[in-house]
């Protein structure tokens, strides 16, 4: 195969796997110098479904990367945000809950940096009865921990400020999410955090107090995680936490940027004004 008349060049650079896209001039990195710890005797191949009701989906993930949609130097506002899709821990909705939203984004000046996390092999239809998701998700915690690391690592490279980096997350990307928010190493928390009608879904971890501002969004309609968001989002608010949350009466579980000609259709616009009155949406003053 050409690559080059794919359109594509493939070099290794500081110790990382980068790929470029000229299509869409998005930048992919591996997360991990060399084998993710943990997986090293993962065998699966990496598979992906085009054309499901949400667009392309992804099972079976054995290499963390994050892909970046930077905006343009002269709309920038210096915050970036990685953005973790959900699927249970089994799959990823990589297009639904990812690169659609890091588009939107990326369009209004904001970097988004699309975390393809850890999923253990798929086996059978479904999600598995009795799936224990603190075990099931404890490699996309630690693949979000150590995207964060990268981050700031490269904050100035890819024109983002270190102190304005905050993780996005939906469902089971909203529980990867929690895991680093919740991380033990306050500095090393984002500076904001978004786990979309999501969160633990397993044990409920300790919830510091002083956490960093968190935005939520969830319907009352959800049938699959209602009761896991509502009761993180009460244990926030016990350890002295301020969460912002915007709660639909429709969208059902999985809303993500699809239209649905219910308010759960704009939990992106309501987001970015949150980001706004943090002053997030416009570069720093100097």
């Amino acid at each position: 195969m050409n690559i080059r008349r794919l359109g594509f060049s493939v070099w290794i650079a500081t110790g990382f796997l980068c790929v470029f896209a000229s299509c869409c001039h998005a930048q992919t990195l591996n997360i991990w110098p060399g084998v993710a710890p943990g997986s090293e005797s993962w065998t699966q191949t990496e598979k992906s479904a085009d054309n499901t009701p949400l667009g392309k989906v992804l099972f079976n993930v054995v290499t963390p990367t994050l892909t970046l949609y930077l905006p343009e130097k002269a709309k920038a506002t210096g915050t970036g945000i990685i953005v973790a899709p959900g699927g249970a821990c089994v799959a990823l909705a990589i297009e639904h809950e990812a690169t659609k939203v890091a588009q939107w984004l990326q369009d209004r000046g904001i970097a988004a940096l699309v975390l393809k996390y850890r999923i253990p092999e798929k086996k059978g239809e479904g999600i598995p009865q009795g799936i224990n998701f603190d075990e099931q998700c404890k490699y996309g915690i630690a693949d979000g921990i150590q995207a964060m690391k990268v981050a700031r690592q490269h904050a100035a490279e890819w024109g983002i400020s270190p102190d304005r980096i905050g993780f996005l997350g939906f469902s089971a990307g909203a529980m990867v999410t929690s895991g680093v928010l919740l991380q033990p190493e306050a500095a090393a928390r984002p500076n904001f955090a978004a786990p979309i009608y999501g969160g633990p879904f397993g044990v409920m971890p300790s919830i510091p107090a002083s956490l960093p501002p968190i935005f939520m969004a969830w319907a009352q309609d959800d049938d699959l995680v209602l009761e896991s968001v509502v009761k993180f989002y009460d244990a926030l608010k016990a350890a002295g936490n301020k969460p912002e949350a915007h709660i639909y009466r429709f969208g059902g579980h999985g809303f993500g940027m699809k239209k649905q000609g219910t308010t759960s259709d704009h939990w992106i616009e309501e987001f970015y004004w949150w980001l706004e009155a943090q002053g997030l949406t416009r570069p720093a003053a100097r």
